[in-house]
């Protein structure tokens, strides 16, 4: 996976770029989204990895798009496909939305309790981690039983585990130490 990430990241950083300078990040988004669904598509992969032309991959593969994309999106398209790339648009998509998220100054929090959460502590919850991460979040809410009580937090890189089956865990690595 690495190395589609490797591949994809040029073409989802001029794609972005081009978006912010046109002033169409969100439509771009909305593009990017629907063709990489059409490259996860096992069928259109077959497709692709089996057509004879060029031509005919890019025409077919557009067609199936269809008004989804604008002519940029279009051309967009053509250029991963001369390079052979399309099987990297699903990469593409999520490196742009990782640009978008760090130019909108938002970050999505991923959040595990054993029970759901209220509004309000998910409201709560968002000021508190707005003020640590100093940018806007969007919680991804989850439940998981197993964690006992506390919440498990993932945001990027960064994991708070607040959770007793997570400090368990430590206290028992810690006595066999």
């Amino acid at each position: 996976m690495s190395e589609l990430t490797t591949v994809a990241r040029p073409y989802a950083k001029a794609a972005f770029d081009f978006a912010l300078e046109q002033g169409a990040i969100e439509k771009w988004h909305e593009m990017i989204v629907f063709a990489a669904a059409v490259a996860k598509d096992e069928a259109m992969a077959t497709f692709l990895s089996s057509a004879e032309t060029l031509d005919k991959k890019v025409e077919v593969f557009i067609n199936v798009c269809g008004e989804q994309l604008d002519e940029k999106g279009q051309n967009f398209v053509r250029l991963m496909a001369e390079n052979d790339r399309l099987k990297a648009l699903p990469a593409v998509e999520k490196l742009y939305s990782e640009f978008r998220a760090d130019y909108e100054r938002e970050i999505a929090v991923d959040v595990t309790a054993a029970v759901e959460l209220t509004q309000q502590q998910q409201d709560n919850l968002a000021q508190t981690l707005e003020k640590r991460f100093s940018r806007k979040v969007k919680l991804n809410c989850s439940v998981d039983a197993a964690i006992v009580s506390g919440l498990y937090i993932k945001a990027g890189d960064t994991v708070i585990d607040g959770t007793v089956r997570g400090k368990l865990e430590r206290l028992t690595h810690a006595l066999q130490s």
